[in-house]
């Protein structure tokens, strides 16, 4: 009986993309023979599970699972190829149970999802299983799992905008509000500590060349760069943003008459970095017609 090394299930799994332990399995009942493990899987699994792991998927859902006192929860993205799929009841369902076993589990990273035990089996098995039946690449991209300090909301806006928020103080309606608010106005951050430099570097290099086009003079030029930067700091920051249902209040003006504070944010934006293919059917078409 031939030795089954982890580079080997790696290799027959990255072929395939049938879950670990099959591969393990398969590649035994070969005696080592990769060709021959592929043949079991494909015969297993059929086609479907390989053939779509190359294909991008930038479309998908947001899932989120809070626990009862709202003292833990996740938020994790699945993405799928096509919005129609995002829509389908399997995969809905998928994507709901893959946030609670996030949440009551708290594994290490995306790659530790996978494993996690899920309806008697783990969460690849039945990605797996998902992918086959549905037919497109169905991929968890990435989570949050958080221990509250105080209380946590959340909001889903369509499927496709994801917010999990921690409200120290305030109500449980206080803790929707912000995470309407925070969906609605997308802030980068908390407060201007936790705005990219490079983010607030840029607007200061185009503040400065507007400025110059415009023929300031250059000792009006840095003024000129921290009033742009203020600004902008106030719009992407949520304490300094106007809040969205009373544009007279900002967040911090809000929480503060509540007594209460946030402690953490994190939003999702389904696909957001992913480069989506664009196909041009009237060129495929007109190729098509020269064959």
């Amino acid at each position: 009986m031939a030795e089954i090394t982890a580079s080997m299930v790696k290799e027959l799994r990255e072929r395939t993309d049938a879950p670990m332990m099959d591969c393990k399995k398969a590649l035994s009942e070969a005696d080592g023979d990769m060709t021959r493990a592929e043949e079991i899987l494909r015969v297993r699994f059929g086609n479907k599970a390989s053939k779509a792991a190359g294909r991008v998927a930038a479309e998908g859902t947001v899932g989120v699972s809070i626990s009862a006192d709202g003292k833990t929860g996740a938020m994790i993205e699945v993405n799928s190829e096509t919005d129609f799929c995002a829509k389908n009841d399997d995969f809905l369902n998928y994507v709901r149970e893959l946030a609670l076993v996030v949440e009551k589990n708290n594994p290490a990273n995306i790659e530790a999802v996978a494993l996690l035990p899920m309806n008697g089996s783990t969460a690849e098995d039945l990605r797996t299983q998902l992918v086959g039946k549905i037919g497109e690449n169905i991929t968890p991209r990435r989570f949050v799992r958080l221990a509250a300090q105080g209380k946590l909301a959340s909001y889903v806006h369509g499927s496709k905008i994801g917010v999990i928020v921690d409200v120290v103080g305030g109500d449980d309606a206080l803790g929707k509000d912000i995470a309407m608010h925070i969906a609605a106005a997308k802030p980068k951050s908390l407060d201007a500590s936790g705005v990219d430099a490079a983010l607030i570097e840029a607007e200061r290099r185009v503040a400065i060349e507007k400025a110059k086009e415009a023929g300031k003079p250059d000792a009006m030029l840095e003024k000129i760069a921290d009033g742009t930067v203020q600004k902008f700091l106030k719009e992407v920051t949520l304490l300094s943003q106007n809040f969205v249902k009373d544009d007279k209040l900002t967040i911090e003006q809000l929480l503060k008459s509540k007594g209460a504070s946030v402690a953490s944010f994190t939003m999702y934006t389904v696909g957001e970095g992913i480069e989506k293919v664009v196909t041009d059917f009237a060129a495929e078409v007109a190729a098509a017609a020269k064959l």
